[in-house]
C-alpha cells in the first residue's frame, strides 16, 4: 500500500485530476459499477452523516446496501461496508492478487484502486443498493463514474481550494458535475449565492432539482441533553410525521437529517425504493448500530467525557464551535492537530478563547507541525502547550482535567483517528 499515494496522508502530489485511471480500472474489471443501483452523496461538510444515516435507513428497509466513504478512523476497511459489516481482509488480498497486472500497469492512485474495490466488491456481493460518497470535489472525482438513482448535494464551502478553486461558485462547479442526465439531484442547503450553478446544471442535463427545505418544512427541537449519559441520544419532530431520534448530535446534524429525510422521500417517490416513515425514524435512530459510523460528536468516557470530532475546515470547526459552547460553564481542554494545507489562522479565529489548548501534529506526512499551530493560536488568543505525539497531548490532558471537565479532541481526521 505504500506505493499508492493516498491524498488524506501526503496531499497535493496524489491528487490526480482527470478519470482516466479509473476508468480504466474500471474497464479492466468489467465495469462492475454498472450492475448495482446507486446514490451518489457529495457536498463539502455533512456527506459522511448523510451517507451513513442514508445507509442505516436502507438497510432498515431490508435492503442489501452498500457504502463507501473515505478517510477512515482505524482500519482502512471502513472504507467499504455491506449493511455494516466491513469488507473481508481475505477479498482485499484476493483483489489485488487478481488484478495485480493492471494495477501495476496503471499505477493508480490509493483512492482509485479503492474506489475499483469497492464497486467490484458491491457487485461480486450483490448488494441492492449502494451508498457512494464523493471523496473530493465531484467533477473529477473517482466516483462520479456511477448513474445513481439519486443525487446528494449537502452544500458548499471553502475547502481543497487548491484543487477545487478559490471561490465558492468555482467550488460549486465542481460539486456539480455529479449531477447526471435525467437523474433527480437533491440539494440539502439553497445557498441564494450558487443556486444558480446547479439550476443551471441540472436544466442542461434534464435533471430535476430539489431542495430539502422545500421537502422537509420545519425541523424542531423537543430535547437535547448532550452528556446526560454519554450517550448522546437528541429527538426532534417533524412536522408531527416524524418522530426523530438521532445519537449523532451537534446543531449541524439538524440539516444533514433534513436532507436524509428528503432524500428517503425522493427514493420513494421518484425510483421506487420502498422506504417507509418507520424505516427512516429507525434508521436514523439505529445508525451507529447499523453502520458504526464514528467521528462525528462521537463521545468516550474515560477519566472524564472525551468528545471527538472530525471537523477540520472553516465551517465544520465553526460548528464544532457553536457546540462546545454549550459547555462552557465546564472546564474545557481541548487536543488540537491539523494537516498542512488548510486556512490555519481562519479556522482558528472560531475556537473558544476560554479553553486550555494541547497543540499537536497527526502522524501522517501532510501534519502541521504543533510550533506553528501553537503560534498561529497565541495569535489569535487560544493559549496551551505543545506535545510531540496526539497520544501525550491526550494523556497530558486527562492528567490535567478537572473532575467536572470536558475535554474536545478535533482538527483533523488523523488527530481524532490516532486518539481514538
Amino acid at each position: 500500500m505504500q506505493q499508492l499515494p493516498m491524498f488524506q496522508r501526503i496531499g497535493a502530489p496524489a491528487y490526480k485530476a482527470n478519470l482516466d485511471n479509473t476508468i480504466a480500472l474500471l474497464d479492466a474489471l468489467g465495469n462492475p459499477h454498472e450492475q448495482f443501483l446507486s446514490i451518489h452523496v457529495g457536498g463539502t461538510n455533512g456527506k459522511g452523516s448523510v451517507s451513513h444515516m442514508l445507509a442505516s435507513i436502507l438497510q432498515e428497509a431490508g435492503y442489501k446496501t452498500g457504502l463507501f466513504t473515505s478517510p477512515h478512523l482505524k482500519d482502512y476497511r471502513e472504507r467499504i461496508k455491506i449493511n455494516g459489516q466491513l469488507i473481508e481482509k481475505s477479498y482485499i488480498k484476493k483483489f489485488i492478487n487478481a488484478h495485480l497486472d493492471i494495477i501495476t500497469q496503471l499505477k493508480p492512485s490509493f483512492f482509485e484502486l479503492s474506489v475499483a474495490l469497492a464497486y467490484d466488491y458491491f457487485f461480486q456481493k450483490r448488494v441492492d443498493v449502494a451508498v457512494i460518497e464523493v471523496g473530493m470535489g465531484g467533477r473529477l472525482d473517482s466516483t462520479n463514474l456511477i448513474t445513481p438513482l439519486l443525487s446528494i448535494i449537502t452544500h458548499v464551502d471553502y475547502d481543497h481550494m487548491q484543487f477545487l478553486g478559490d471561490t465558492l461558485e468555482k467550488i460549486a462547479i465542481e460539486k456539480a458535475g455529479i449531477i447526471k442526465s435525467k437523474v433527480p439531484v437533491l440539494l440539502g442547503r439553497k445557498q441564494e449565492e450558487i443556486a444558480h450553478v446547479f439550476e443551471q446544471k441540472s436544466k442542461d442535463l434534464s435533471a430535476s432539482l430539489f431542495y430539502a427545505k422545500d421537502i422537509v418544512q420545519e425541523i424542531q427541537f423537543r430535547s437535547l441533553n448532550p452528556l446526560a449519559s454519554f450517550v448522546d441520544v437528541f429527538a426532534k419532530t417533524l412536522q408531527t410525521n416524524y418522530f426523530i431520534q438521532s445519537p449523532l448530535i451537534g446543531w449541524y446534524q439538524e440539516e444533514n437529517i433534513a436532507t436524509v429525510i428528503a432524500a428517503s422521500e425522493l427514493l420513494s417517490q421518484k425510483a421506487g425504493v420502498n422506504i417507509q416513515k418507520k424505516h427512516v425514524e429507525n434508521g436514523i435512530r439505529n445508525v451507529l448500530d447499523n453502520t458504526g459510523f464514528k467521528g462525528r460528536w462521537y463521545v468516550k468516557r474515560l477519566k472524564v467525557p472525551v468528545i471527538f470530532d472530525i471537523g477540520h475546515n472553516e465551517e465544520g470547526i465553526r460548528e464544532v464551535s457553536k457546540m462546545l459552547g454549550y459547555f462552557m460553564q465546564r472546564p474545557l481542554h481541548i487536543v488540537l492537530g491539523m494537516v498542512e494545507d488548510k486556512d490555519h489562522k481562519n479556522v482558528l479565529k472560531y475556537l473558544p478563547k476560554d479553553a486550555k489548548y494541547y497543540f499537536c501534529r497527526p502522524l501522517v506526512p501532510r501534519g502541521f507541525d504543533a510550533n506553528e499551530l501553537a503560534k498561529l493560536a497565541h495569535e489569535v488568543g487560544l493559549k496551551g502547550k505543545t506535545y510531540s505525539s496526539v497520544k501525550k497531548a491526550l494523556s497530558a490532558a486527562l492528567r490535567s482535567a478537572e473532575s467536572n471537565a470536558i475535554i474536545f479532541v478535533g482538527g483533523s481526521t488523523f488527530t481524532v483517528a490516532e486518539a481514538i
